[in-house]
């Protein structure tokens, strides 16, 4: 049950919440620096959900929430949007994000890495965000830190400054990484890197490129990326602060990560109990169609498809001869298709195809008749299709997507085609197949079931987590002590050296021993005689 005080909340980056007992009004200061639009799909639904529970929210954010007339508990305080494709066309040749499918996934760390440390760079410099660095009078004006769980670890240095607990949040989910952030060891023989397209039954091969990848990645965040950090804070900050923490020390202090995740779209595998998925959150309950969408799905008594490439890849930039072959085989079928394009005006549309700019996706999804997402993988789009039962064309470009789509395919819900190597024949084959095939549907919707049965929603669980934290004054007793160990204690390569030379010393022993016994049989030479 939500107290009825004023829960007064900073969302300085992805979200806030929080819990009021009667007579307390909880503050809240969360950073969110990292310039990705998709991001703020969770984010924006957890403002959205406070500022409806009667707290106040102060959101600093690139992106603006303005013209949703959220009311006077909502305060927006909006900083520049950095520019990410420099860093992008810097390290790689891509010029949209379609290219980003020809990145291998190290590159890809390289860049999203870079990325955060030049955002959080960004942000330091803005005078709102040094407004807050330089405030009077921190002690006891927030309660609460809440910020993104990616690549914005600069952030963590306000809860410090503001001496308040952390709880961050995932808009990715699980990731290896988050290991030695929650003090659990991470089994890599059958959890894959997130970024590749294995599933939790790998091939050795697989096990070697899986296990490639997360470790280099290790090395890159612990000889790189937090030394890269540490130099942006002391930079940024030392100036005013002295013995500042490094972003390690700063790891310590997260009492909980929200994890934006569930089953069946996760593999059992290792969690702390300050690991909480709160997967879908972001899915609010359907509404109305626009007029025009509505008549035309209303009409499609063969059933329809629903085509959208997310809100980072864009559909208009297919190659010419792509787009033409998808809309070939779109006046070959039965079904409708709503195609989310970047151009109203695309010529040559056959009768059965409507395009637009911008679409309802989720209140789509709904529809009884939409039978097919075509889709790039994305992990919200793919928790929308799963959460409304439609069965998926992947198509994926990038990072997560490629793994989003072969658990599809392994949990038998999902087919996948490469956009730049599928065929007119191809493409026909999958969507009939999909169409057609019952198994598909019925898959998805026993996904849908196991995703939708929760103890509560996911909404729900992340507000009574942000509350516990809060009420329980960091909650200390859900953090593993493991994340205070040094990493050679944490993977026990202290034990490890002890048994090596316990069991190599009476070897190398013995191995003088026989030495000095066989100098000692050996005959002395005997004097030569003049």
């Amino acid at each position: 049950m939500q107290p009825k005080s004023v829960l007064k909340v900073l969302l300085l980056g992805l979200f806030a919440l929080q819990h009021v007992e009667v007579g307390a009004g909880y503050r809240i200061l969360a950073p969110f620096f990292f310039p990705g639009k998709s991001h703020f799909m969770i984010t924006d639904a957890i403002i959205r959900e406070l500022v409806h529970r009667g707290h106040e929210v102060t959101f600093i954010t690139p992106f603006s929430l303005a013209k949703e007339n959220l009311g006077a508990n909502y305060t927006e305080i909006l900083i520049p949007q950095y520019n990410i494709w420099g860093e992008i066309r810097d390290l790689t040749s891509a010029k949209s994000a379609l290219d980003m499918t020809d990145i291998s996934t190290i590159t890809f760390l390289r860049v999203a890495y870079t990325m955060g440390l030049s955002s959080t760079n960004f942000a330091f410099e803005q005078k709102e965000v040094q407004n807050l660095i330089t405030a009077k009078d921190k002690l006891g004006k927030y309660d609460l830190l809440l910020a993104e769980q990616f690549f914005n670890e600069g952030a963590l240095i306000l809860g410090h400054l503001y001496q308040i607990p952390i709880i961050t949040v995932t808009t990715f989910g699980y990731s290896n990484y988050l290991s030695s952030l929650t003090g659990i060891i991470n089994p890599w023989s059958y959890v894959a890197h997130g970024w590749k397209p294995y599933t939790n039954r790998m091939s050795l091969m697989e096990r070697i490129d899986s296990v490639f990848c997360s470790f280099t990645e290790e090395m890159m965040r612990y000889f790189w990326y937090y030394p890269t950090q540490n130099e942006i804070l002391q930079r940024q900050l030392s100036w005013q602060f002295k013995d500042l923490p490094t972003i390690k020390q700063l790891e310590r202090n997260i009492s909980v990560i929200l994890l934006n995740s569930y089953m069946p779209l996760e593999a059992p595998r290792p969690s702390a109990f300050n690991m909480i998925p709160v997967g879908g959150l972001h899915i609010k309950p359907a509404k109305p169609l626009p007029t025009n969408i509505k008549k035309f799905l209303d009409e499609a008594k063969d059933g329809a498809i629903y085509f959208s490439l997310g809100s980072q890849v864009r559909s208009a930039d297919l190659p010419p001869e792509k787009i033409q072959m998808f809309l070939g085989v779109f006046s070959s079928l039965k079904q409708r298709v709503l195609w989310k394009f970047e151009d109203d005006k695309l010529p040559n549309l056959p009768p059965n195809v409507m395009v637009q700019k911008w679409m309802p996706q989720t209140d789509i999804l709904n529809h009884p008749n939409v039978k097919v997402f075509i889709s790039h993988g994305g992990l919200f789009g793919t928790q929308e299709a799963v959460y409304y039962g439609v069965p998926v064309l992947g198509m994926p470009i990038y990072a997560d997507q490629y793994l989003n789509i072969k658990k599809g395919e392994a949990a038998g819900y999902a087919l996948s085609v490469s956009y730049r190597t599928v065929t007119e024949k191809e493409l026909r084959y999958s969507l009939t197949e999909l169409l057609e095939n019952p198994k598909y549907r019925d898959n998805m919707k026993r996904a849908s079931h196991i995703f939708r049965d929760r103890p509560m929603s996911a909404m729900d669980t992340a507000m009574y987590w942000i509350d516990y934290v809060i009420k329980h004054r960091g909650a200390p007793h859900l953090v593993s002590e493991g994340v205070n160990l040094p990493w050679y204690q944490f993977y026990l390569l202290d034990i490890v050296g002890i048994v090596l030379a316990l069991s190599l010393f009476p070897i190398l022993g013995l191995l003088l021993l026989c030495r000095s016994l066989r100098s000692a049989k050996k005959p002395k030479p005997k004097p030569k005689q003049n």
